[in-house]
C-alpha cells in the first residue's frame, strides 16, 4: 500500500533510515567523538550554560579570543531524539581560527519532549544568547545559525516571521545541512513512534508551511550521496521559500552522504564553511 508519494511503508522508512545507506556509519560517530574531545582539550570553553529549566536546555560556548566576536550557533541532529552537543565540538576548530565564537545547543529530546517543545527550546536558546552572549565574546548583532539534519529543521524554524519579531537583532544567516523541512513524511514513517506527531503538529512545525523572514539569507546544503527523499526535502524547500520571496540558495556537495556532509561544516576550505564566513562578512 502506498503511504507517501510512490513509497510503501517499508520504502518510506528506508528513505529516512540513513544508517542503512552508509556502510560503516559508526566510524563517523567515533571520529566526531575523538575530534571533539581534542577540540575541548585544546580550547577553553564554557560548558552547560542554562538557558531554560529543562535539564537539556544547556549550551556550550567556545569564545573567540577576540572580544565581541562574530558568532556561529550549531544545532545538532539525531531525529530530535538522540545525540548531544558535545559530539559536534569539532566544528569549533576552524571557526575559532577565524576569530568566530562557536555555540552548541542542546534541547529536550523525544519521546520526553514534543516537537512543539523542542522548537520552543531552540528559540529560547537564541533569545538567551542575544541577551547574554556579549559576556562570552558573542556579538549578538552578528550571529549565524547552522544545523545538521533535525538541527537544520530547528535552525530554519528560527526564521518563522511572526516569532522572529521577538529577536532583538536579526540573524545574519541560516545554514541548513541535510535538513528536514516537511515533517509530513516523518510523521508517516517509523520515526513517529518516538515523536508522536499528529497531522496538525507536523504541519505546524514544517518550514515549508511557515512564513519566512525574507531578508535573512538561507543556505540549503544537500549531498549527492544522500537518499532521494533527503534530496527532495532540500529541493522542495528551496522552491517553496524562493516562491515566497526568501533569500535562499542551495548547495549540492558531490559525493557526500548524510554523515560526511556534517564534517564539511568544520573543514576550512569547504563550500559550507566559506558560505557561513561570507554570511558573517569574513569574505
Amino acid at each position: 500500500m502506498i503511504v507517501y508519494k510512490q513509497y510503501n511503508q517499508e520504502q518510506l522508512d528506508d528513505q529516512y533510515n540513513n544508517r542503512l545507506h552508509v556502510p560503516g556509519f559508526a566510524a563517523y560517530f567515533d571520529r566526531w567523538d575523538q575530534q571533539s574531545a581534542a577540540t575541548g582539550a585544546a580550547n577553553a570553553f564554557i560548558k552547560d550554560l542554562p538557558y531554560g529549566d529543562d535539564a537539556r536546555e544547556r549550551l556550550d560556548i567556545f569564545p573567540s579570543k577576540k572580544a565581541n566576536a562574530k558568532t556561529l550557533v550549531f544545532i545538532h541532529g539525531g531525529y530530535w531524539q538522540m545525540f548531544d552537543k558535545t559530539k559536534f565540538h569539532f566544528v569549533a576548530d576552524s571557526f575559532l581560527a577565524k576569530d568566530i565564537t562557536t555555540v552548541f545547543i542542546n534541547y529536550p529530546l523525544a519521546p520526553g519532549a514534543t516537537m512543539d517543545m523542542i522548537v520552543a527550546s531552540c528559540r529560547k536558546a537564541l533569545l538567551w544568547l542575544q541577551k547574554n552572549g556579549a559576556e562570552y565574546n558573542c556579538d549578538p548583532q552578528q550571529v549565524c545559525i547552522a544545523g545538521h539534519s533535525a538541527g537544520g529543521h530547528l535552525a530554519v524554524m528560527l526564521l518563522e516571521k511572526e516569532w522572529s519579531t521577538n529577536l532583538t537583532y536579526p540573524l545574519k544567516g541560516i545554514c541548513a545541512i541535510s535538513g528536514l523541512y516537511n515533517l509530513r513524511p516523518i510523521q508517516l514513517s517509523y520515526l513517529n513512534k518516538a515523536l508522536q506527531m499528529d497531522n496538525a503538529t507536523a504541519i505546524r512545525n514544517s518550514p515549508i508551511e511557515i512564513e519566512p523572514v525574507h531578508n535573512c539569507p538561507v543556505i540549503i546544503v544537500t549531498g549527492t550521496a544522500e537518499t532521494n527523499e533527503f534530496k527532495d526535502q532540500g529541493n522542495t524547500f528551496y522552491s517553496n521559500w524562493k516562491s515566497k520571496g526568501a533569500a535562499v540558495e542551495i548547495i549540492e556537495l558531490t559525493g557526500l552522504n548524510h554523515f560526511s556532509i556534517a564534517e564539511a561544516l568544520g573543514e576550512e576550505h569547504s563550500q559550507v564553511h566559506k558560505a557561513i564566513n561570507s554570511m558573517l562578512g569574513n569574505y
